[in-house]
């Protein structure tokens, strides 16, 4: 054998040797949240959710392992394990951004997810981008994420807020005035999402008699701003807000007489946060939810249920449904590169994905990376049910039915149109 032919079989066999311990390195995750500021409920909702969608993912259950950490050790995705980095951003965007660079800098992080507040998101996207990282939005719901700030390396396994008002715009409209005031959080989620449903809402004929009202997200005395929806003669107030500090401004709208005014139309929240903010005045109330565990009739949802019950001692709540989904599809993208998590190879695995989840089909869209989901119309009922049982389902709004308009660049936009017309809608 010639020292040529030799030389090529060796460098054959080390390119093997590489290409094997590469699939057997730990594939690190970072997982950026909330877990001690204003958003920290959802924050805990989408580190359980991916947990235990990681675990489902990979056919594993949580009842055979001791802890959720053993779970987790034992779960491989494209032949590799997996290390999950959990931060808190306090859902500041710059120390968001900060963790996420040394995530992949000095920890060696090649997958990011996160976070609660769209700030943060939109921070990470750009990180996401210099660092040629994937990044899942989890559960930031701007509309901008997949829109204005729209970059190829960005998927949203979650809804948008254009979905949460395409949801409720037909009912709106018929039961409840024409004349709409929107009170919104002055922040990414707040000011995009009130473009939104502005132009949701717009094209339903509705108007509005004043410009949107927009207060700091840590506001506790909302007294000047309910004065100013008292003052601008709307049917309906929509209060655009996240987080905590709902509370004391749900209890203000009763201790001022918004209700005696005007319908108050906000999405139902976090269990916890509906349990303190509600009263007995809210019950027959009917609006949006993105997700409550009761809800959907899925296998995957009873999985879902009876294990975070199992492991968390709770129920699922608002957000861990879509942390779940986000599990699922990451899982599904990585093991279908064999472990490779460049965006080269999981861009075109993640472009028009389709799979079930906890509420059913799941559709990512090609063009923006947004996705489609369904939604439901709900009515509360009770406030007393230890298990937070607290809605009866009026409708499942279906996922193509409330597709939100694509907001990325126009010829990403026609990807979505060719996309979607090979589905037959």
């Amino acid at each position: 054998m010639s020292k040529k032919i030799v030389l090529l079989v060796l460098a054959a066999l080390l390119l093997i040797g590489a290409v094997t311990a590469s699939a057997q390195d730990v594939l690190k995750i970072g997982v950026l949240t909330d877990l001690s500021t204003g958003l920290a409920f959802y924050g805990v909702e989408l580190v359980n959710g991916f947990q235990l969608g990681l675990v489902y993912a990979a056919g594993l259950d949580p009842a055979d392992y001791a802890s959720i950490d053993e779970a987790l050790a034992a779960v491989t995705i494209g032949g590799r394990p997996i290390e999950i980095l959990i931060r808190d951003t306090a859902s500041d965007p710059e120390v968001g951004a900060s963790q996420a660079r040394e995530l992949i800098e000095q920890e060696g992080v090649e997958i990011l997810v996160g976070a609660p507040s769209s700030g943060v998101v939109v921070g990470l996207q750009q990180v996401a981008l210099d660092y040629n990282t994937i990044l899942f939005a989890a559960p930031g719901a701007s509309p901008a994420i997949t829109g204005a700030n729209f970059n190829v390396n960005t998927f949203r396994v979650c809804r948008n807020t254009f979905q949460d008002f395409a949801a409720f715009a037909a009912y709106a409209t018929e039961s409840l005035g024409n004349e709409f005031v929107i009170l919104a959080a002055d922040y990414d989620f707040g000011r995009s999402s009130a473009e939104a449903a502005v132009a949701t809402y717009s094209a339903a004929g509705i108007t509005f008699p004043v410009d949107t009202i927009y207060a700091p997200l840590e506001t506790t005395d909302f007294t000047q701003y309910i004065q100013q929806i008292l003052d601008s003669g709307a049917d309906v107030l929509v209060p655009i807000w996240a987080g905590e500090t709902a509370i004391p401004m749900y209890q203000q709208f009763d201790e001022m007489g918004v209700r005696d005014q005007m319908t108050v139309l906000g999405a139902f929240n976090s269990n916890d946060i509906v349990k303190l903010a509600a009263t007995p005045a809210n019950l027959g109330d009917i609006s949006w939810i993105v997700y409550h565990y009761t809800l959907p009739e899925t296998e995957i949802n009873d999985w879902l249920v009876e294990k975070h019950q199992a492991v968390y001692a709770d129920v699922p709540d608002l957000f861990t449904e879509c942390a779940f989904a986000t599990a699922q599809a990451l899982t599904a993208a990585v093991e279908g590169t064999a472990g490779d998590t460049t965006p080269e190879a999981l861009i075109p695995q993640l472009e028009g994905m389709t799979f079930d989840g906890p509420k059913g089909e799941y559709i990512i869209r090609p063009g923006d990376h947004q996705a489609l989901v369904p939604m439901y119309i709900v009515q509360l009922d009770n406030l007393d049910d230890p298990d937070f049982k607290f809605y009866a389902l009026l409708q499942e709004v279906d996922a193509l039915t409330i597709a939100p308009p694509c907001l990325a660049p126009e010829d990403r936009c026609a990807m979505n149109e060719e996309f979607m017309a090979s589905l037959g809608s």
